[in-house]
């Protein structure tokens, strides 16, 4: 927008500060923290123009007598003055309050009732010094504004307030006064009229956050042209609702218009002076001492000292401080800062019961598990995470001890550590499986590992870490052997055991969270043979999903797919068939390979309450790279290497996720059920 470099401040200037929230019913609700900071030209004029009745009706009554006692000498009266000026007193802007002056002048003792009437011959619109307007187009406003006073009309003390009111009301014009002068054809009522200064230029005061271009181009319609206060205020609602739509605590708290048509916005900006932490009995809700360090809280909001507070950015933070998993209730409360203009912000927090034991059972393939755990969700007050746990399946057990820390302290990129020790026997049926007599094959390992995650883009977020494994296979009596019931070998090294030293890299994309949601994980895992007889090998593995809601319906596709080069396990070759890859066939029934890729598409629709069906169909296949695995287990089996499968199923919502109850055909005409907790992977 131009700007008046020619402009000189004067004391002569129209100021409009903000009227108290009662006169706002219309408008949106704004934030309490300025609910006395509100705007309505509307407001001022009502309230000025209010106080004109009592001097038209003195000077009525005056005009009538001096008019009886000097009926030809009677020449010209002031019939009220009804200029508005509008000032500002030197108090801050937060509690200006409109001062609405009204100027009546030779007015007389004694009056007349409101309901008298005199009579008007003629009616003019002029300016304040009693000549006719430059601009036609103003005195047509003016005059489209009368209501009541007409030529040759008999009009009372209110029809007159009430035009002055309407011209004032139009928006173009800052005083107008009713003088009534005495002609030879009856009395001619002249109302002066003072236009508005025409727009030339704008400053914006306190914006810190407000977009200038939003402010130009808000105002650039204007430019040139006489101001309107309404139009004005539309302005100025156009930028208190965008404040409002981002949940930002700012709105305009004074306009002002200086002599040269320069317009002046003051914006009030509540910026957060403080933050504190206050911790509330769980029972009492009473204020009590915390055991979580305020600095761990504090780190996780987004808003800081010195922003302009958001309740949508508050809101944010509520939802973090909640997901760190140590708080039953996390609200803000806003208050002000005292004569600041700003804000304080105090987080109430109710914590919630650190740590305990944990009994369970779930259901894994082919198995059902019961577990016991301990779990500490806030070492040290830290929000740091220890968890103990022992499961216990009819083949496989894991005991596991982990640490974690969300966020490494003095690392401003949310990196987070995880630390864990486990030792594990799980069934080698997946690759190794069908061993004669029913005599059951695992696979015992001993892991090591420390990872570090952090988020690197929005819904994006890496892990590296490095992981220790040293793996073998035992028989039902937990002997150790290095062969399978087919002669195929058990370890790459030819030991009981296979050592392995891996590098992990893994990135994963989350959209929204939904299991309909799109999904994208990338892991790549290179052995690290530091000692010869450690393996090298190098895997890759992918997984997405994309889903589609149309009407009722969900529209699920998934696909995974990956690669090992160089030596490895026969028993961590990639396995193909099952509930989570392809329905219809056994666990690992469909082959295992070097290689493999699955695909899944499914339509899911509601059937009752919690309750939706499904309908699917998979396909997988390990890319011929059965063979390549050390001793060919998926041949000596004779599993087929690809395969798929359809069918339908049940979902039920649970506090343990979805409960999955399918059955599927595979191409073999072979019919199966297939029970599931949580999504499929």
């Amino acid at each position: 927008m131009p700007k008046n470099d020619t402009v000189r401040f004067t004391s002569s200037s129209l100021r409009i500060p903000l009227s108290p929230l009662s006169h706002h019913h219309h408008r949106k609700q704004s934030p309490p923290l300025f609910s006395t900071f509100q705007f309505n030209p509307q407001t001022l004029i009502s309230s000025a123009l209010a106080r004109t009745k009592s001097t038209i009706d003195q000077f009525v009554k005056n005009f009538n007598s001096q008019k009886r006692t000097h009926p030809f000498l009677f020449k010209s009266s002031l019939l009220c003055s009804a200029s508005l000026a509008l000032t500002k007193p030197d108090e801050p802007a937060s509690s200006d309050a409109v001062v609405a002056q009204l100027k009546g002048g030779h007015s007389a003792a004694a009056g007349r009732h409101e309901e008298d009437r005199v009579l008007i011959s003629e009616v003019f619109v002029r300016n304040k010094d009693g000549e006719e307007l430059e601009r036609k187009d103003l005195e047509n406003e003016a005059v489209a504004a009368l209501k009541a006073c007409r030529p040759n009309s008999a009009l009372t003390v209110r029809e007159v307030q009430e035009d002055v009111h309407r011209i004032i009301s139009s928006g173009y014009f800052c005083s107008c006064m009713p003088v009534a002068i005495d002609t030879r054809d009856g009395i001619r009522l002249v109302f002066q009229v003072e236009p508005n200064q025409e727009f030339q230029g704008l400053v914006c005061e306190g914006a810190n956050v407000l977009p200038a271009n939003f402010i130009e181009d808000s105002f650039r319609d204007g430019y040139g042209k006489v101001v309107n206060i309404r139009r004005l205020d539309e302005v100025i609602d156009s930028i208190n609702g965008w404040y409002m739509e981002r949940g930002l605590f700012g709105l305009v708290s004074g306009v002002e218009i200086l002599s040269g048509g320069v317009i002046r916005l003051q914006v009030s900006e509540a910026e957060v002076n403080n933050i504190s932490i206050r911790f509330l009995d769980r029972k009492t809700g009473e204020p009590t001492v915390g055991k979580t360090k305020p600095e761990t809280i504090l780190r996780q909001l987004s808003t800081k000292k010195g922003q302009v507070y958001s309740m949508l950015q508050g809101k944010r933070d509520v939802d973090t401080v909640l997901t760190m998993g140590i708080m039953e209730d996390v609200s803000i409360i806003p208050q002000p800062a005292g004569d600041t203009g700003k804000v304080d912000l105090t987080m109430n927090v109710v914590e919630r019961v650190s740590g305990g034991f944990s009994a369970g059972d779930s259901y894994v393939p082919m198995s059902f598990v019961c577990s016991f755990a301990y779990s500490h969700r806030n070492v040290f007050g830290r929000n740091q995470k220890l968890n103990v746990s022992l499961e216990r399946g009819q083949i496989d057990s894991i005991f596991r001890i982990n640490y974690t820390d969300p966020w490494i302290e003095g690392d401003d990129k949310r990196t987070s550590r995880s630390i864990m020790i486990q030792n594990s026997r799980t069934p080698g049926m997946l690759v190794h499986g069908n061993q004669p007599g029913d005599s059951n094959l695992t696979i015992g390992r001993v892991t090591a590992s420390i990872e570090f995650s952090r988020p690197f883009r929005p819904k994006w977020s890496g892990t590296t870490g490095l992981i220790f494994q040293h793996a073998g296979a035992r028989d039902d009596k937990g002997n150790p052997i290095i062969k399978d019931f087919y002669s195929s070998p058990l370890t790459a090294s030819g030991n009981t055991y296979d050592d392995t030293l891996l590098a992990k890299f893994e990135s994963v994309y989350t959209g929204s969270g939904d299991p309909g949601s799109s999904m994208f994980v990338f892991n790549m895992e290179q052995g690290l043979p530091i000692l010869p007889e450690w393996l090298f090998f190098n895997r890759l593995n992918a997984r997405a999903r994309k889903g589609l809601d149309i009407g009722p319906l969900r529209f699920l596709l998934s696909f995974s797919g990956g690669h090992v080069v160089g030596n490895f396990s026969p028993h961590e070759a990639f396995a193909i068939g099952g509930t989570n890859s392809v329905r219809g066939y056994e666990e690992g029934a469909v082959g295992s390979g070097r290689s493999y890729a699955v695909g899944s598409g499914e339509i899911a629709f509601p059937l009752l309450g919690p309750v939706e069906g499904a309908v699917f169909a998979d396909y997988g296949t390990d890319l011929g790279s059965g063979p390549t695995v050390p001793g060919d287990p998926a041949g000596a089996r004779l599993k087929p290497g690809s395969g798929y499968g359809y069918g339908f199923g049940m979902r039920v919502d649970s506090p343990l996720g979805p409960l999955r109850l399918e059955y599927a055909f595979n191409d073999k005409k072979a019919g199966r059920f297939h029970f599931g907790v949580g999504h499929r992977n």
